[in-house]
């Protein structure tokens, strides 16, 4: 006991009595009105977030953040220079180490869903060091990613408007106006507005997948390519090296394509706060999202990889585009098949995809600055909500960075800003190595205080030996994710250091971020007997309690009419939207 409260239960005493009072670390329940912060989860009123993003919403959020310009151009690079062989391999085999981090994300999110996303996890259940190192790396990331989505999306608009005839600057403009509005608007309308944009992000490939299909198999132009590119030029091409080693080394190139390609997914993670019914709204989004990935984008690349040989001089082409249409490997097996007409369509799709990114990104840069708010790694203002559930200084402060947009229309700045892209990539390889290492310490935690499986919502299938080897495999990627840096070139000899130093630079950034805090604040690693499991969850199954009853008073005022429809969409369309 503790000034009348009961301290947090100890592993003897689980499950904690329906009811109990806790105490924790960051704030307490007294039992006699809300708890005012509770271990990087807020309640009250100006500080805490709403719960107003549905299952739906959920799912297609976390699909929407894995489609994205990645898939639909970025893959014609990896396929011009590794052959179709390596990108089908590399992309099915990084989407199963997707599923892995998400699962591990997803077993310590369905359990306790905190207000303050992984970054609270990280703090909580393993070292603030950690979740203080990743919290700003993460949001660094974001802060630079919004804006050059932002100027992704006026260069795109370049191929219907030319930049003589309307400055990009107004397109920016616009376009930033609008995803400030969406955020500032209030979670319900984020989330309904992110549905709808997912939703035409999977037709649109679906779309895309289907006409590949019928590419391949000669319904365009009566030429049934089939497998025929598979064997001349060949399914795997030779990058830097000649023979085996050229061809590895080409493979391996687009494994780190594909890792970057699929950075994004864990963003389910930061809305977990703002979900409703989140212990089986997260599970089931990420199941989803695993299928979904394979079914995108490993279907995606199979198909283009039949359409278009590697060796394609529209491919070469095309790969020297920075964005648009005329990038996208889909443009070029389309004009080789004779079809005219769907290139604007496919720079339409394309437009709407960076802009649905830049309007998420910016959430996640809100969201991931509160969360380090309620941490208390910053000031505390930026924990602020208003009446609508908005941390809207933490939306401010991110939202001017998105400002840096303006910076990258002119030629001179866009090379300095293009250092600094590549500089915050890496970060969202070093967040999926925190989570993974969050959930390593969370299942020892786990073991230690005699949490068995059968008591979560969620368990991730592979448990601690599925984190361990996707975090091997992480790190290994990280570190030689820029190896062609080594490699003889005549722009620049046998040492690229310029894209050493932007390729690199953001591991001694972490690791100086982690040890300065650590050093600093003298904080200590959370031992796995005194990993705090319960403070605050009576909170959470207060708050789930009260939504199943309201949707069951809601279904029994309805009349249960579920219906046939209802069926079959959850049978056979509800995995894809």
């Amino acid at each position: 006991m503790h000034n009348g409260v009961r301290d947090t239960p100890s592993p003897d005493e689980w499950p904690p009595e329906k009811g109990q009072h806790t105490l924790g670390d960051k704030g307490y329940h007294n039992g006699e009105g809300p708890t005012i912060q509770v271990a990087g989860h807020e309640v009250a009123a100006g500080t805490a977030l709403h719960r107003g993003l549905k299952a739906r919403h959920i799912t297609m959020i976390a699909i929407g953040g894995a489609i994205g310009t990645g898939l639909i151009i970025g893959t014609g690079a990896a396929l011009a220079r590794a052959g179709p062989g390596s990108v089908f391999i590399a992309y099915t085999m990084v989407g199963f180490l997707v599923y892995l981090v998400m699962a591990a994300l997803g077993e310590m999110a369905a359990w306790l869903p905190m207000s303050s996303g992984f970054t609270g996890y990280a703090t909580r259940f393993c070292d603030p060091s950690l979740g203080f190192a990743l919290g700003w790396t993460y949001w660094f990331k974001y802060i630079i990613v919004t804006p050059n989505q932002l100027t992704a999306a006026a260069l795109v608009i370049q191929y219907w408007v030319d930049r003589d005839r309307i400055n990009p600057g107004v397109w920016i403009t616009i376009f930033l106006v609008v995803i400030i509005a969406i955020n500032y608007f209030g979670i319900r309308f984020f989330g309904e507005f992110e549905f709808w944009l997912s939703s035409i992000k999977v037709v649109t490939i679906v779309g895309l997948i289907i006409l590949a299909l019928v590419i391949a198999l000669g319904g365009a132009d009566g030429d049934r390519r089939g497998f025929r590119y598979w064997k001349n030029p060949g399914a795997f091409n030779e990058y830097i090296m000649e023979g085996a080693a050229g061809r590895f080394l080409g493979f391996w190139s687009t494994m780190v394509t594909a890792v970057f390609a699929y950075l994004g997914t864990e963003l389910v993670g930061v809305t977990v706060g703002e979900a409703q019914n989140p212990r089986k709204v997260v599970p089931r989004a990420i199941k989803l999202t695993f299928y979904r990935i394979l079914f995108f984008y490993c279907l995606s690349v199979l198909f283009i990889g039949m359409c278009v040989p590697y060796n394609s001089p529209e491919l070469t082409f095309a790969t020297k585009q920075t964005t648009g249409a005329s990038a996208s490997p889909f443009v070029v097996a389309i004009l080789e098949a004779g079809i005219q007409g769907l290139p604007s369509v496919i720079n339409g799709a394309i437009l709407l995809f960076v802009f649905s990114a830049s309007n998420s990104d910016l959430y996640i840069a809100s969201r991931t600055l509160y969360g380090l708010a309620v941490n208390g790694n910053a000031p505390r203002i930026f924990k602020r909500t208003d009446s609508r559930g908005v941390p809207i200084y933490a939306l401010g402060m991110s939202a001017m960075f998105a400002l840096l947009a303006y910076m990258n229309v002119a030629d001179d700045s866009k090379t300095v800003f293009g250092y600094f892209v590549n500089l915050v990539t890496i970060f969202g390889l070093e967040t999926w190595i925190s989570i993974l290492v969050t959930h390593i310490w969370w299942i020892k935690a786990r073991r230690a205080q005699n949490l068995p499986d059968s008591a979560l919502p969620f368990v991730a299938p592979l448990g601690i030996n599925g984190s361990w080897g996707a975090l091997i495999f992480c790190v290994l990627i990280a570190v030689t994710k820029n190896f062609s840096v080594f490699t003889y070139s005549r722009s620049y000899g046998n040492f690229d250091y310029k894209n050493f130093v932007t390729g690199y630079i953001g591991i001694p950034i972490y690791l100086i971020l982690l040890f300065g805090h650590k050093i600093l604040t003298k904080s200590k690693g959370v031992k796995a007997h005194e990993a705090d499991f319960y403070t605050g969850k009576d909170i959470i199954d207060r708050e789930e309690e009260e939504f199943l009853a309201a949707k069951a008073a809601k279904k029994q005022a309805q009349g249960e009419k579920k219906g046939k429809a209802g069926w079959f969409y959850k049978t056979f369309i509800g995995w894809l939207f």
